[in-house]
């Protein structure tokens, strides 16, 4: 039974984080030919102040991608 953890930065949709796990969920089962149901995926979120990419955090990096004027 296959465990796999995905560590996130903090910032996608529900929406998002849901597609991710069921993607993940599906390939690991085909890869390894077992079914889905003994695939364990589950998501670690790391807030955005807590991620470096490049010398900017992942929030100043969130931030400076939304347009000004709006929040």
């Amino acid at each position: 039974m296959p465990f796999i953890q995905v560590n996130l930065g903090a910032g996608r949709t529900p929406e998002q984080k849901d597609a991710l796990i069921r993607a993940v969920s599906a390939a690991a089962a085909a890869a390894i030919s077992v079914p889905e149901a003994s695939v364990r995926v589950w998501l670690v979120e790391v807030p955005a102040t807590e991620v470096l990419v490049g010398g900017q955090t992942l929030a100043e990096k969130q931030a400076a991608a939304v347009p000004q004027g709006r929040p």
